[in-house]
């Protein structure tokens, strides 16, 4: 179960950086939003996934993570605010 719910994270995730330009990021909250939409606490309890499964794209050079404009090195986020973006090679391929 908690495969199936990484993969659609992940899914969630790259659709998302994909419909945006390539210099633009996404905030973890929107993926976990995307998934549940109309239920606050829902997408709230996802968060934490959702970091851990950006953590690991990142970890592959899926992704690039940052805070107030500084990349993160996947085992450092720690707390605080994260901005997810495409790695810059190019755009986040699956």
């Amino acid at each position: 179960m908690a495969a199936d719910l990484d993969e659609r994270i992940e899914a969630t995730l790259i659709a998302l950086l994909a419909a945006r330009s390539p210099a633009s990021s996404i905030c973890p909250s929107e993926v976990a939003r995307a998934l549940a939409p109309h239920d606050e606490a829902a997408w709230r309890a996802l968060m934490p996934r959702v970091r851990t499964v950006a953590a690991r794209l990142a970890a592959r050079g899926q992704l690039r993570i940052t805070r107030r404009g500084a990349t993160l090195a996947p085992e450092r986020l720690g707390c605080g605010p994260i901005r997810l973006h495409a790695p810059d090679s190019g755009p986040i391929k699956g």
